[in-house]
């Protein structure tokens, strides 16, 4: 029997940003400006990774990098990479105090998981100056963990690789690697946490990989729902999720599951 000691979260389309909007938006935008017009599957692909890692990925897409080269005579080099990081960066943080609002029954699940002695960490690919906005609205909002690291606290390496996970874990003084749950809205939050050697949760609803804000959501037929659901469960899953939850009211019963205090209908 386990006895999970911490749940780690990402941010954006986990707690906050229903959909994940925020830097969809700002990624999009950087590349208008270079005149290439991303899809929104291409510039959802890569989320969770480190923003210049995000970047670099989009650019080596193989219809991005052909239009890049199209326009430039040229293949591109780290230094756009840098520039193009730049522009994003500034772009997302004059709009990340619109996309601090907590996601349906995050602040509820907070309250009854620290009731269970249950630490509360996260991982993130935005940077701390980033982060240092971000967390400002959704603490004011009720949402607040008792720690959260960035790739700038691991020498700038994010996910997938694991060293975020480690931080927290090092900072909560949790036991094991066996006590832990990841839970995220990206293929990158469930494969920086198999890397890590915890159990990992994707979320559905409000997920990057929904890819639809509430009302898009709330919207869509019975059948329409079901399908986008099972897509998601499946990419989930293949890359290694150990449960997929479907939002985080969800979370308490998986955990409580985990444990062996009840069955939960999961």
């Amino acid at each position: 029997m386990r006895n999970i000691e911490a749940v780690i979260f990402d941010w954006a389309g986990t707690t906050v940003d229903y959909g994940c909007f925020a830097p969809v938006k700002a990624f999009m935008e950087v590349f208008e400006e270079y005149g290439i017009s991303p899809t929104i599957d291409e510039t959802r692909k890569p989320m969770g990774m480190l923003k210049w890692d995000h970047i670099k990925t989009m650019m080596e897409m193989e219809r991005i990098n052909k239009l890049w080269v199209e326009k430039y005579g040229r293949d591109f080099t780290d230094k756009d990479i840098d520039e193009m990081h730049d522009k994003f960066t500034d772009k997302l943080m004059g709009i990340l105090h619109n996309y601090g609002t907590p996601k349906p029954y995050v602040v509820e699940t907070m309250v009854k998981l620290r009731e269970r002695s249950i630490k509360i960490g996260s991982t993130t690919g935005y940077t701390d100056k980033m982060m240092s906005i971000i967390t400002r609205y959704s603490k004011a909002q009720g949402y607040e963990p008792d720690c959260w690291f960035s790739p700038n606290s691991t020498n700038n390496v994010g996910r997938p690789y694991p060293f975020m996970v480690f931080r927290n874990m090092e900072e909560l003084k949790v036991t094991s690697v066996k006590n832990v749950i990841k839970v995220g809205d990206t293929i990158s939050d469930i494969l920086e946490g198999k890397n890590a050697g915890v159990l990992t949760a994707g979320i559905v609803e409000g997920s990057s990989e929904m890819a639809l804000s509430e009302e898009e959501y709330a919207a869509l037929s019975i059948e329409e729902r079901e399908v986008k659901v099972d897509e998601i469960c499946k990419r989930y899953e293949e890359a290694g999720a150990d449960f997929v939850i479907m939002n985080m009211k969800e979370l308490i019963n998986l955990v409580d599951f985990i444990n062996g205090y009840k069955l939960a209908n999961l």
